[in-house]
């Protein structure tokens, strides 16, 4: 796709994937607008530290303001939509949050890109509304399980999302990532968990070591939303964007631990571990409909992606706190 003078909008752009998608954009050739959370701090998230923060246009907002988002997205192309609450155990303490930032905010979106025109709205899901699997590799046509609040609040974006392409023939295209990871990532996910650990030294505290998780590294997630933008064959649909293989959250920590080279004494601590019913034990992607019609496939490995997210932590431990859960 020749992205060259396309008018974008990433919505979540101060987080984690969001920051590397309008950086990947600006580095594309798109005209990059970054709908943010308003703050009185004036804080832009990750965006702030970034090297092309001046070739990004920031607009501060609340994705739940319709207003808001109507003016965000007046005059762009294309729409790429990652703004939600996405902390897994917040859900179970602040469900109602989930529900109006997840699934009013989406719809927000949804009914200003219908007004205003846009030619394709990019949405994002997550592996999390499949549950634990049911069979492996799962495609896009796995039942869908609410196992969290989140998740559920999810499943709600998702098909409104798709309802709209149904009834408005609103050119929306579903992706959904499975577990990326590298740097930026906040500590709420595993990975940069481990290793904030590992760098403090002493014992790794975790939840359950059994759950596995099919892990992409942000580099090959953001190909895959850019190339969603391109093909007609994608609207309409759910597209997944995952390795096909997956670790164990104990093996993953012995990686980390092996490529940091020192040892691990992995601690189990209870409030870290879900809900038993919540806990989505086993995540594997079928890919072939990303690789069908996107021509994606995800070009680094663990070994690569891990090594390159704990080179990036060692520079940045400050923005972690390795003794404190974060929720």
């Amino acid at each position: 796709m020749n992205w060259s003078g396309k008018k974008v909008l990433v919505t979540g752009a101060g987080g984690f994937i969001g920051s590397h998608l309008a950086e990947g954009l600006v580095e594309r050739g798109a005209q990059c607008r970054a709908f943010v959370r308003y703050n009185s701090a004036g804080s832009h998230g990750w965006l702030d530290g970034s090297p092309i923060k001046s070739e990004i246009k920031v607009f501060a907002g609340d994705i739940g303001d319709r207003d808001g988002v109507v003016q965000a997205m007046r005059g762009v192309d294309i729409v790429f939509h990652l703004a939600a609450l996405i902390g897994i155990p917040y859900s179970y303490a602040a469900p109602a949050a989930y529900v109006r930032t997840n699934i009013e905010g989406t719809l927000n979106v949804l009914q200003a890109a219908r007004e205003l025109g846009l030619e394709r709205v990019i949405h994002t899901s997550t592996s999390e509304v499949y549950g634990t699997a049911r069979y492996v590799p799962i495609d896009e046509e796995h039942p869908l399980q609410g196992q969290s609040p989140y998740s559920a609040s999810k499943i709600g974006a998702d098909q409104l999302a798709l309802s709209f392409a149904r009834s408005f023939d609103l050119p929306v295209v579903v992706v959904r990532p499975f577990n990326t990871y590298g740097p930026r990532q906040s500590a709420r996910a595993v990975i940069p968990t481990i290793i904030a650990q590992c760098l403090a030294g002493g014992a790794v505290k975790l939840g359950s070591l059994t759950p596995t998780r099919d892990l992409n590294f942000v580099v090959d997630t953001v190909e895959g939303f850019c190339l969603a933008a391109g093909p007609s064959a994608a609207i309409g649909r759910v597209i997944n964007l995952g390795s096909g293989k997956e670790i164990s959250i104990g093996d993953l920590a012995r990686k980390i631990a092996d490529l940091m080279q020192v040892g691990l004494d992995v601690e189990f601590e209870t409030e870290r571990a879900r809900p038993r019913n919540s806990e989505v034990e086993r995540l594997c992607a079928a890919n072939q409909r990303a690789r069908e019609l996107l021509g994606w496939a995800p070009r680094h490995t663990l070994e690569v992606g891990l090594t390159r997210t704990i080179e990036w932590m060692q520079v940045h431990r400050d923005c972690y706190r390795p003794n404190v859960y974060a929720v």
